[in-house]
């Protein structure tokens, strides 16, 4: 048995050992706390040390994982059901990056997972309050773990996690510059990303949807009518009723799809059709579309049992994932807000920044993606835009191509196929081989 397959077997026996009342970190292998961001604010992280054949953990990168929503737990979702050691049946992971990296995982915003806020006042309302409390967050994770300080660091996201982490990644390198924060910043991650929400939908319905045939003549037009009131919205800067048409959209895509899965544009909803119920606000619809996913009654029963008794930290009152519509409400004012421009100053300042999308994904498709990718102002993209795309092998499967990538200075995308949203979960061993070829291990 291999050093990872061990570890992960003890992190097994841990859980095992918590449910009879035990709950202590696993020394030298995870640990987990809460910080204060702002007054009753408190965000929750855990770190998993990297547990490589190879190399010791200093000699390896710090990932930090942002999961969606907004209100997309990352100690749940991304940790147990796509990157973490553990599956959500407490099982090794066997494409867990845990075995090339040290990862971190936050939930974020405030009130996100096992993050909680006090009073109203302590939910965000935009991208820039996430990006101020994360930097309080990790001005005291790189100071109590003072180890970290020279590792390169890097941020991974997914979905609505990727706007935040474009806004946490330019705060963190002004903060870096003027001394605040100490840590060696080595690139940002976008994966599947909430970047540019009206180029999504601007792509979304005749290059996608009726060429797979979801769509007749008849959706279309009805479908593109409801686009174009959204666009309307965003293009007066009413981006509070811009997400509320966001989505009317959106249901009216499943009536004309009989249920199309946002997640993977090849399957159907997996559960009842999400459409609305008499007298359901539009917050509750979105949660239900968009959070619930990542809050499965299973997870919900894993962190809210055996984790919670492990981490033995939790507030009595807070559950996991209790105010997740919380979080999407106080933020959906700031929701179909672009952050296009963050990322041409990301680009601007040579921060290495990394696009990766799955092939399947409907919600945050990748032509949506290529569309705001070649607006961008960076003084590099035509070079970008003038290479070819080169082709990466699955890495279980010798001249079967995964992936293909383009790489020019500090802009890299990554199309990945086979995959939908969540590309961990639907391919785990391309996404393991991206992360280290991001993170310049391969």
């Amino acid at each position: 048995m291999g050093r990872t397959e061990a570890a992960s077997c003890v992190l097994f026996l841990l859980a095992v050992i918590v449910n009879k009342g035990l709950s202590s970190p696993l020394a030298g292998k995870e640990t987990w706390n809460y910080v204060e961001v702002r007054n009753g604010a408190h965000m929750f992280w855990w770190l998993y040390y990297a547990d490589s054949q190879t190399a010791q953990y200093k000699d390896l990168p710090l990932v930090m994982w942002l999961q969606g929503g907004p209100g997309g737990s990352g100690s749940g979702f991304g940790n147990f059901e796509e990157i973490g050691p553990l599956d959500r049946d407490l099982k090794p992971r066997k494409t867990s990056w845990v075995q090339a990296a040290n990862l971190l995982f936050v939930d974020n915003p405030v009130g996100t997972g096992f993050s909680y806020a006090e009073r109203p006042d302590g939910y965000a309302t935009n991208v820039a309050t996430v990006a101020s409390d994360m930097l309080v967050l990790l001005q005291h994770f790189f100071t109590e773990r003072a180890e970290f300080q020279s590792i390169p660091f890097y941020i991974f996201s997914e979905s609505y996690g990727g706007k935040m982490a474009a806004a946490i990644s330019m705060e963190l390198t002004k903060a870096i510059a003027q001394g605040k924060v100490k840590c060696n910043f080595a690139g940002v991650a976008l994966g599947d990303s909430w970047i540019s929400p009206l180029g999504q939908y601007q792509s979304l319905f005749t290059p996608i949807l009726q060429p797979l045939s979801l769509l007749d003549d008849n959706g279309l037009n009805d479908v593109s009518s409801a686009a174009k009131a959204v666009k309307e919205a965003v293009e007066q800067e009413q981006f509070q009723k811009a997400t509320e048409l966001w989505s009317v959209m959106e249901t009216v895509v499943e009536q004309n799809t009989n249920g199309v899965n946002f997640y993977n544009i090849l399957t159907q909803q997996p559960d009842e059709k999400l459409t609305s119920s008499a007298g359901e606000d539009f917050i509750s619809l979105q949660a239900r579309r968009h959070i619930r996913p990542l809050h499965s009654q299973s997870l919900s029963e894993l962190m809210n049992g055996p984790i919670r008794k492990k981490l033995g930290i939790i507030p009595q009152n807070v559950t996991w994932g209790g105010q997740a519509e919380a979080v999407f409400s106080y933020m959906s004012g700031d929701f179909m807000k672009p952050v296009v421009d963050i990322v041409d100053q990301l680009l601007s300042a040579g921060v290495n920044v990394t696009v990766y999308n799955g092939q399947l994904d409907l919600i945050v498709d990748t032509m949506g993606q290529e569309m705001w990718v070649k607006r961008l102002k960076w003084d590099g993209l035509s070079g970008f835009n003038n290479l070819k795309w080169t082709a990466l092998d699955d890495p279980v499967s010798p001249g079967v191509t995964g992936a293909f990538c383009k790489n020019y200075k500090n802009f890299a995308f990554y199309w990945i196929l086979k995959a939908g949203h969540m590309i961990p979960s639907d391919q785990g061993p391309m996404a393991l081989q991206m992360m280290k070829m991001i993170t310049q291990q391969v």
